[in-house]
């Protein structure tokens, strides 16, 4: 075994560029070094885990950060292991929860799970990575099993936990199927025989449990955790997530949308969003405003192809600059006259009538141009209706 005081260059470069932005234990830079420089020696590629529960059906640009590593291992010839959680997902990750969140059923997790893998291969070669679903072993175990798996760990190691120790603080009820859910995804780096596991900041604890735990099942060289920042949403400041659909941008996006919103976002996150969401690098010398388009345009290349990109910067260009209408929109033919709310609500703009209101009284409702000011305001003849500035439709009678 070669000792890490003795890396060679090329591995400690590797590391470095796989570990950009992101933090490493343990042992940081050197520690992944040396496991590069191991795998080369020995000739087995590195097994790099990333556990995938389907709570919701689409991914967005924050999963594309971990998605964007894991292509870089799979550039140096190195394994991904993708792990779907149909085990975990029904019990519910409690990282950075105030209270027990709902479990999914099996059928919820399948249903989720189907999009993922076609998504995902917008970043990585699925059809080189391996694809495992942790029911296949977590929903086998015995009791015995469990009884054993669970001795692994003390209350109070898994009481070290923020969220676990605040809600306890405070009184507010902790299951112990919660206290599950670290054991459960350690384990399955026990199954998959894990040398470097990858999580956002609030999967440390449960990532440095896969260590623990693969130690108590003697395996005398754990795996190594990746932790990687976790991305804002367009507000700037509640990471990205589906709860806020308003400020998450998926992948599932369409291109006119994906770009209105990349344009919308602070300029305070486009260094972090050129660092971890694209391979150009950021001048803040240029105008703020011609960055974020080249920002835009690239991110909606990358996942919606090179005419959507263009036709989304033409339509942003036309719309939001110079003020006009798009070249495409969608038409919807009425029979008789609806008001404004009832209409907003139909053509699905907002959720419902009180947030439609809201939106009128903001300004942020024309019809043929001029704003529409009162609620009570019914549409009568053929015109295009904008609420915000990406939904248009043509009224037609």
């Amino acid at each position: 075994m070669t000792d890490k005081t003795e890396l060679k260059e090329k591995f400690i470069k590797q590391a470095e560029k796989l570990s950009e932005g992101i933090e490493v234990l343990p042992d940081g830079i050197k520690g992944l070094a040396y496991k590069l420089q191991k795998s080369d020696e020995t000739g087995i590629p590195l097994r790099v885990k990333l556990g995938l529960d389907p709570t919701r059906p689409d991914l967005h640009l924050g999963h594309t950060v971990v998605m964007r590593k894991l292509k870089q291992f799979q550039e140096l010839g190195h394994t991904i292991v993708l792990i779907v959680g149909g085990a975990t997902a029904m019990v519910g990750d409690p990282s950075g929860k105030s209270e027990t969140r709902p479990a999914l059923s099996k059928e919820q997790v399948n249903e989720n799970a189907k999009t993922y893998f076609e998504q995902m291969s917008k970043v990585i070669d699925i059809s080189k990575a391996e694809v495992v679903n942790n029911a296949d072993w977590l929903h086998k175990m015995t009791f015995v099993d469990m009884l054993k798996l669970s001795s692994s760990t003390t209350v109070a190691q898994l009481m070290v936990r923020e969220d676990f120790a605040k809600r306890y603080a405070e009184g507010r009820p902790i299951s112990v199927v919660e206290f599950f859910y670290p054991l459960m995804q350690g384990y399955d780096s026990v199954e998959v025989k894990a040398d470097i596991e990858f999580g956002g900041t609030d999967q440390r604890f449960n990532l440095l449990m896969g260590r623990n735990i693969q130690l108590f099942y003697g395996m005398t060289d754990p795996q190594m955790v990746m932790l990687l920042p976790l991305i804002e949403g367009t507000d700037g400041v509640v990471k990205m997530s589906k709860t806020y659909p308003e400020h998450c941008i998926s992948l599932t996006e369409e291109p006119k949308n994906m770009y209105g919103k990349l344009m919308s976002i602070p300029d305070s996150l486009m260094p972090k969003y050129y660092t971890l969401l694209t391979d150009l690098t950021y001048s803040p010398t240029n105008n703020p405003r011609d960055e974020k388009m080249r920002l835009a345009y690239e991110i909606t290349r990358m996942y919606c192809g090179k005419d959507e990109a263009d036709k989304a910067q033409a339509d942003f260009i036309n719309v939001v600059q110079n003020k006009g209408v798009p070249q495409d929109i969608d038409e919807r033919k009425l029979d008789a006259p609806i008001g404004i709310l009832d209409l907003m609500v139909n053509l699905g703009f907002t959720q419902s009538k009180g947030e439609a209101k809201r939106l009128i009284q903001g300004g942020g409702v024309k019809f043929n141009g001029n704003k529409v000011t009162d609620i009570s305001y019914t549409l009568s003849e053929t015109g295009v209706l904008q609420a915000g500035k990406r939904n248009y439709v043509k009224i037609l009678f």
